[in-house]
């Protein structure tokens, strides 16, 4: 569950929202002829009834329309802030239902045991419901319950999609050093930086006064350095300290405070995995939708506004899915 949610987070936030979707590095254009009074848009003729949109709006409301406590929608970006919203909603919803035909044309469903699931987390979600986020949204629990099966449907493609992944991430390939950086532009600086270290003045402090980087000290993964300091800065052992490195941008000095930083390093794999899943999803997924049809019913969603909803509050529609399906990833 936790891949899958990244992912469509990570596919959400690089999108060109509402006139462009980018799907798997894909351009997909919605057309604006949908004018069913009801019907927010569809995709490959499935269609998104008002009521689902409205139940991930009301959320999304919540979830983005606040800010170190900060209603944003009652600043004087509300504006903005509201379209953001709406466009978030269509997006997000967009790639769910991609992900639905997709599923429906691989022949994928919930299983009893997840359709019991989706039941729980409708009935749940449904009761924490107040009686204003009810009038917005206009759901009963049979539409609570459709909306989760969506979701449940494209996580389960997207588990079926990134199947296959080499899942074993060595400590070599996610290693995490911690270092101290000099870095300066021209080879007269560098020389004089040389000098310095040469004559064992504490590298920290030359640092200090002679980096033109202000970033002296990190922690970097393989691919975050240039080519030919990455090269040297992985080699080092602990308090070793290298010569100067040539690249086309200036100068660079590091000292290795730590060859391997585990915490930094188990976490490495964890995203280094989430690439890689993120990878073949996108490759499958782009092959996929890029002969579906869109249509948004542009006239229908700019006409809703939620910036004065002061009583619908609810943002926990993803969070008790979370509760009834994370046990299953």
């Amino acid at each position: 569950m936790k891949y899958f949610k990244k992912t469509m987070c990570m596919l959400l936030a690089s999108a060109t929202l509402l006139t462009g979707c980018s799907i798997g590095g894909k351009e997909i254009v919605l057309d604006i002829n949908t004018t069913n009074s009801h019907t927010v848009f569809s995709v490959d003729n499935m269609k998104c009834d008002k009521t689902e949109a409205l139940i991930y709006l009301a959320n999304y409301k919540n979830l983005y329309g606040t800010m170190y406590d900060v209603n944003l929608l009652e600043t004087d970006d509300a504006s903005n802030v509201e379209k953001y919203i709406r466009d978030v909603t269509v997006d997000e919803l967009t790639r769910i239902y991609c992900m639905v035909s997709i599923a429906k044309q691989k022949k994928i469903t919930l299983t009893d045991k997840e359709k019991s699931s989706v039941s729980k987390a409708a009935k749940e979600y449904y009761d924490s419901l107040n009686e204003a986020e009810k009038k917005f949204t206009k759901a009963d629990l049979s539409d609570i319950e459709s909306a989760y099966e969506h979701y449940a449907i494209a996580q389960k493609l997207y588990n079926s999609l990134s199947k296959g992944v080499d899942t074993e991430v060595s400590d070599e390939d996610a290693r995490v050093i911690h270092i101290q950086k000099i870095f300066v532009k021209s080879k007269e600086s560098a020389d004089a930086v040389s000098q310095k270290l040469l004559s064992k003045e504490d590298f920290a402090a030359v640092a200090s006064g002679s980096s033109e980087d202000s970033q002296t000290e990190l922690y970097a993964a393989k691919g975050t350095l240039p080519q030919e300091v990455e090269a040297v800065a992985f080699e080092l052992g602990d308090g070793e300290t290298s010569d100067m490195i040539s690249t086309d941008d200036g100068y660079y000095f590091i000292k290795c405070i730590s060859k391997l930083d585990r915490e930094k390093t188990e976490q490495n794999k964890v995203t280094i995995l989430q690439k890689r899943q993120q990878e073949q999803f996108n490759d499958d997924y782009e092959h996929f939708v890029k002969k579906a049809g869109f249509s948004l019913n542009n006239d229908l969603w700019d006409s809703i506004s939620i910036k004065d909803e002061k009583d619908v509050k609810t943002s926990s529609f993803f969070t008790v899915y979370n509760k009834y399906f994370q046990a299953d990833n």
